[in-house]
């Protein structure tokens, strides 16, 4: 029997410093196979290229991946400044209804990095454009230099609510995480319970409250090392089986009206 099908939201990428293409990088998409034990699939988050209402028909369940540009403050009611750094419009136009037609649907998403950005943002929520700049945070960003691995290195605690949908899914309070962002959630959106936070309060760990299917999202790189790592590893496994147990909902359905 085939897998279900995740998309994998993509972003913008030049080739050769030139050639636009739509990429993601490996690390999702052998997260989604190996872990989630499903099909991934690379969704170019255009508007022009497809609809939202194509990709809830085509895919079971979304990964929707961090990247580079931020979400449009205009999403939020506020206006751009140079703190807010780069956009990227046609992504916001995609994963934003994607996101509320899942919570509806009950389809499930896991969001991640700038995907849980969107998450909030999608529910009606805003973002700081530098969480570095606010008094008593540290500095969320990936490190300018070294390595892939001192990259995403674990950096700092998330506590987690105890008894929680996160701390059941991790088994504990508190977990260590990567840290790869710079900007944040400032008001949580309409629905949105925030389980987890790290060490100077930045919100790291969200889910929609009473939506009917998986919504949750994470401001760290679970991604990496999925296969292995103690706390992205049963993530990626819970996303999986949401997204089997509604691949296979929708199989007994068609079934029945065959």
């Amino acid at each position: 029997m085939a897998r279900p099908i995740v998309g994998i939201i993509g972003n913008p990428a030049l080739l050769n410093d030139s050639y636009p293409a739509h990429a993601t990088g490996h690390m999702n998409s052998e997260a989604v196979s190996e872990v989630s034990e499903c099909l991934p699939l690379m969704i170019p988050a255009d508007p022009r290229l497809l609809s939202v209402a194509e990709l809830l028909e085509t895919c079971d369940g979304f990964l929707l991946t961090g990247g580079r540009p931020n979400v449009h403050p205009e999403e939020y009611g506020e206006a751009p400044t140079e703190a807010h750094g780069a956009f990227d419009r046609s992504r916001d136009a995609i994963t934003l209804p994607l996101v509320r037609a899942c919570v509806e649907r009950g389809q499930p998403f896991l969001g991640v990095c700038r995907g849980f950005q969107e998450v909030n943002v999608a529910m009606g929520g805003t973002l700081y454009p530098e969480i570095r700049d606010l008094p008593g945070r540290m500095n969320h960003r990936m490190p300018p230099e070294g390595t892939l691995e001192e990259k995403f290195a674990l950096r700092h605690k998330v506590r987690l609510k105890e008894g929680g949908v996160f701390h059941r899914v991790f088994g504990a309070t508190e977990v260590m995480t990567n840290s790869l962002h710079g900007q944040g959630i400032k008001t949580p959106g309409k629905r949105i319970e925030i389980e987890g936070e790290a060490e100077d309060g930045t919100p790291e760990a969200i889910y929609v409250k009473d939506a009917p299917g998986f919504t949750l999202a994470v401001q760290w790189h679970p991604e990496w090392q999925a296969a292995s790592d103690p706390v992205s590893r049963p993530l990626f496994e819970a996303f999986g089986a949401a997204v089997h147990a509604w691949s296979g909902r929708n199989r007994r359905a068609q079934l029945k009206t065959a």
